[in-house]
């Protein structure tokens, strides 16, 4: 188990990074994170390509591919607007603060998805220490970004 907590780790590591890179190469293309988006997305499916054709088995999945349903395919869409989005805001908001929020909104869908078992995922009920630490970090986010104007530059 602690190896997955370290890759997880390692990747909201790489989402901050990915948010300062892409919101560097926006700038470098007259200000158009749109196209950076576009850009990191082309690059990350031409690594994603080689490392199916080396990994994977590419025939099966592709003869798996038209029956599908349609909400399955909403994960590109999301994956784009995430990154999208992290260019557009990464320079207005700082990245600490849009991965604070960006967190917040991934871990009230997270909850939502688990305890109603949405997209096809196991139900797994809410216990009370989860709400309390929900709770916690609501509270830091309002210490973090509210301290100084509630408390003071204490």
């Amino acid at each position: 188990m602690i190896f997955y907590l370290l890759i997880a780790l390692l990747a909201g590591a790489a989402v901050a990074s990915q948010a300062a890179i892409n919101s560097q190469l926006a700038q470098g293309l007259a200000g158009q994170p749109l196209v950076a988006a576009m850009i990191s997305f082309a690059i990350g499916t031409i690594v994603l390509l080689l490392l199916c054709l080396w990994r994977a088995d590419l025939s099966t999945a592709w003869q798996n591919l038209p029956t599908q349903t349609w909400w399955k395919w909403l994960g590109g869409v999301l994956g784009a607007t995430l990154v999208f989005t992290s260019i557009l805001l990464a320079p207005k908001m700082g990245i600490t603060q849009m991965l604070f929020f960006i967190i917040i909104g991934q871990l009230i869908m997270a909850t939502l998805i688990d305890y109603l078992g949405l997209f096809g995922m196991q139900v797994r009920p809410i216990h009370l220490w989860q709400g309390v630490g929900l709770f916690v970090i609501a509270i830091g986010l309002i210490l973090f970004f509210f301290g100084k104007r509630l408390f003071g530059n204490a």
